[in-house]
């Protein structure tokens, strides 16, 4: 795996609201820069609290400013429930971010509801697939992955992104780039998720994790000093990019038990 040195960096806040509004600020300025250079923004979320900190997106400037109709939506992981069920990441997005601003419908990628957890990560994965042929998705030149502008994870108490739980044998997989599982340790128990290759090839990656109750995984996962530790037992520390860039927004509580002084080159904002 890529040496984390220069690839990482750590932000930490003293309120999930500041947190929020440096985040907005950040996403925008990748959207940008990706439109300049690429024609085009394609971003992968998940669920969590990491939608409602996107919500400062929805308001001024940046729902005038951000150029909606270039952005492409995807998920990281969803939960295989109806579209409309509480648990479901894309009814999450849509209500709390999808309906406020002018993303075209067409650039909104969710996965087959109907299908069985199987079929949709495998038509997921061939969707996928056919937008990296015409380069809307770039394309990882070290393995051939999708090269998404950004993959946007919230982190679990117990250290998972996406839905790679700890010590789950998806961690393990290296050719797929969806993959799914029928045994989640959280309800719902099926689910389709990002791969670990997918993820780590991502041009920008962001970790966002607030409260006391993460802080033990958070300093696991920023601390140098446990490198030769199992990282199966946290997902989190997995997540190291190619060739790509690192940040973890984090609240103050989630930072309290971190050394974010030799963890990255952030500090309290």
């Amino acid at each position: 795996m890529a040496d984390l040195g220069e690839s990482r960096e750590v932000r930490v806040f003293e309120s999930t609201d500041e947190l929020a509004i440096d985040l907005a600020e950040y996403i925008s300025l990748l959207s940008e820069d990706s439109v300049k250079e690429r024609g085009c923004f394609t971003v992968a979320l998940s669920g969590g609290s990491l939608i409602s900190m996107m919500g400062k997106l929805c308001e001024a400037p940046y729902n005038k400013t951000v150029d909606w109709t270039k952005w492409y939506v995807f998920w990281a992981d969803e939960r295989a429930v109806a579209k409309n069920h509480v648990d479901s990441n894309f009814k999450l997005t849509r209500d709390a971010f999808l309906s406020r601003v002018s993303i075209l419908n067409s650039h909104v990628f969710s996965i087959n509801h109907n299908a069985t957890v199987e079929d949709a990560a495998g038509e997921y994965e061939f969707a996928i697939r056919q937008l990296v042929k015409v380069r809307t998705v770039g394309v990882s030149e070290r393995n051939d992955c999708p090269k998404f502008d950004l993959i946007l994870l919230d982190m679990g108490p117990d250290g998972h992104v996406a839905s790679l739980f700890p010590n789950h044998p998806a961690l393990k997989l290296k050719e797929e780039w969806v993959t799914y599982i029928a045994d989640s340790p959280i309800p719902p128990p099926e689910r389709i998720t990002f791969t670990l290759p997918v993820i780590n090839s991502a041009s920008n990656i962001v970790i966002v994790a607030t409260g006391e109750e993460k802080a033990t995984a958070v300093g696991l996962a920023i601390s140098h000093e446990n490198e030769n530790s199992n990282a199966f037992s946290l997902p989190a520390r997995m997540v190291r990019p190619t060739d790509g860039k690192l940040v973890w927004f984090l609240d103050s509580s989630a930072a309290s038990l971190g050394d974010v002084s030799n963890g990255g080159s952030g500090e309290a904002m």
